[in-house]
């Protein structure tokens, strides 16, 4: 966890892909899923695995997981899919890595780095380089994505009252390129990407400030887990919807959070619309595992 020096009387943690930024679809159509397809041997069934691929990491209730656990859970999609079966097709993934996303809980390169150097297993080494090759591929691609309107106005807004801190599951390096890049990093006193922890261990600052003080903002489930981890109000950026989600934290969210009006029946309402936007299950025939 990163601490958080406690400067207000409220706390707000803010992811950043597909929540400030429109870049989530960019980075998993362009960078993430070719190099899950050539890396690990999809190229007979990419289309699949494309699908497969973008259900778990954009359109389902596993949107914005770490990108080690959703390489597991889109090699478990695709061999659910009846062509796969069809085809007499079964894909996997090295135990060790599988063990790793499980026990791990700074799930990036620099944590697989040392396990690889414990270790020298091959898996762990193979994953690295597929997780090397997407960043490299993100520095290469995401440039001049800006932030959703009135998402600068809006941390403007927050900053004035409000320790304001980037809680993301991206890498830093990336986290502070793009912050910088569009004039956003003077807003949060800190960037807390993987290698700092899970979103549920950062947004453990809460504990500095009083009940109902503290709100996570967030695109994906996983968000409001560790929202939820931490007794923090959440306020989801639907995907799909994104510039009306900030419009409406702008004109109302924000002023309820700060007057105390955001708990109860306004935050489930949210909940309500959030939930419905993303599904469980895949729009396509599934078999049993």
């Amino acid at each position: 966890m990163h601490p958080i020096q406690k400067t207000q009387d409220f706390l707000i943690g803010i992811d950043s892909d597909g929540c400030v930024f429109d870049t989530m679809e960019l980075k998993h159509k362009e960078c993430f899923i070719p190099n899950i397809i050539r890396c690990y041997g999809l190229q007979g069934v990419s289309k699949y695995a494309r699908q497969a691929a973008e259900f778990v990491n954009l359109y389902s209730k596993s949107r914005g997981i770490n990108r080690f656990p959703a390489l597991v859970e889109t090699i478990e999609w695709l061999n659910r899919r009846p062509e796969i079966r069809q085809r007499q097709l079964q894909f996997s993934l090295p135990e060790s890595l599988v063990q790793w996303v499980k026990t791990e809980t700074k799930l990036g390169n620099p944590a697989l780095k040392a396990a690889v150097a414990a270790t020298g297993d091959a898996g762990l080494a193979h994953a690295l380089e597929w997780s090397q090759a997407v960043n490299e591929d993100i520095e290469r691609m995401v440039s001049g994505v800006a932030p959703f309107p009135l998402v600068q106005e809006s941390l403007a807004r927050m900053s004035q009252q409000a320790d304001l801190f980037v809680c993301s599951a991206t890498p830093n390096a990336a986290l502070e390129s793009e912050w910088a890049e569009h004039g956003l990093r003077s807003f949060v006193q800190a960037i807390c990407g993987q290698e700092a922890g899970s979103k549920k261990e950062n947004l453990a600052n809460a504990r500095q400030y009083a009940p109902d003080h503290c709100l996570m903002i967030g695109d994906a489930p996983g968000d409001h887990q560790a929202a939820v981890a931490n007794a923090c109000l959440f306020f989801p950026i639907v995907p799909g919807a994104e510039a009306e989600s900030w419009e409406r934290l702008h004109v109302e969210g924000l002023e309820r959070f700060f007057n105390g009006r955001f708990a109860g029946d306004y935050q489930q309402d949210l909940l309500n619309e959030f939930a419905a936007a993303l599904p469980d299950s895949p729009p396509w025939p599934v078999v049993d595992p």
